[in-house]
């Protein structure tokens, strides 16, 4: 039996957290969503296709409480259902364009909430900070429940060069191909930059933990109208075999359909046999 005192301590932890980070407020980080609500969109928008039994068995919800939810975001026109290929009994969820707008803006928030309240600590006490944290989900997943979760962003400042750097290093790595495949990259890069449409054009930074762990670009076919053209899709090694490719992949072809385009094509290598199959 835990002693009263470790008891305390947790709960007096639990209280403080709770507190700090608003999931005490009828709406989460000021918005119409709970916090149930809001943890149910962000499974919805990092899992592929996921049903309502995969969503229930990872969050650890009562599957009724969960059918009043995607009720409620059914009415709302945040998600649709379509019946699963896997299962004739289920239905695969997506979100729709306002779930993922929804998605989006709280996601936007919880992460200037999580970066006001780090940059207000001094660099020593946020890495103590962060490592007992990692302690604390390494501790409480010993049941294997924790499940690396992606994010799927446009870009930013300081996005293009990574991705520059990682397609030349990677590249260099696993088949020693020299610097001017990475020149080639640098030039897609800035033509992206350079010319970018963003009402037709997109390019998405796929995160886990925080971190960019793949990317994937979308751009106009300079001769075709209602072609697109996929480039530069790149899974981290630690990522692959998960599923993340497949999600980058998704997220163009329904970004492409959204846009009007008829083709996607992908330019690729004979030896890059991931992305044939995709």
């Amino acid at each position: 039996m835990a002693a009263a005192v470790d008891v305390a301590s947790f709960r007096r932890f639990t209280r403080m957290y709770t507190r700090l980070i608003g999931t005490l407020d009828e709406g989460l980080l000021r918005t119409e969503y709970s916090l149930a609500e809001a943890r149910v969109l962000y499974e919805l928008a990092t899992r592929t296709k996921p049903n309502a039994k995969e969503i229930a068995e990872g969050l650890g919800l009562d599957p009724g409480y969960l059918s009043r939810i995607l009720a409620k975001f059914e009415s709302a026109a945040l998600i649709r259902r379509r019946a699963s290929q896997k299962d004739s009994r289920s239905a695969d969820l997506s979100l729709t364009r306002g779930g993922r707008t929804a998605f989006e803006t709280l996601n936007a928030l919880a992460q200037k909430q999580a970066s006001t309240i780090l940059e207000g600590l001094a660099v020593r006490d946020r890495a103590q900070l962060i490592q007992a944290m990692k302690t604390i989900e390494d501790v409480l997943a010993q049941d294997g429940s924790r499940r690396r979760a992606y994010v799927l962003r446009t870009h930013r400042p300081g996005d293009m060069g990574w991705v520059v750097h990682r397609e030349g290093a990677l590249y260099a790595e696993e088949y020693g191909w020299d610097e001017t495949f990475e020149a080639l990259a640098a030039r897609i890069v800035a033509e992206f930059v350079m010319n970018f449409d963003p009402r037709r054009e997109r390019c998405w930074i796929a995160e886990a933990d925080g971190q960019p762990v793949g990317h994937i670009f979308l751009v106009r076919h300079p001769e075709q109208e209602d072609t697109a053209k996929l480039r530069l899709l790149l899974v981290e090694p630690s990522e692959r075999g998960k599923g993340l490719g497949h999600v980058l992949v998704n997220e163009c072809l329904r970004f492409a359909r959204a846009c009007g385009y008829r083709k996607v094509t992908l330019w690729t290598q004979s030896i890059l046999t991931a992305a044939h199959r995709i």
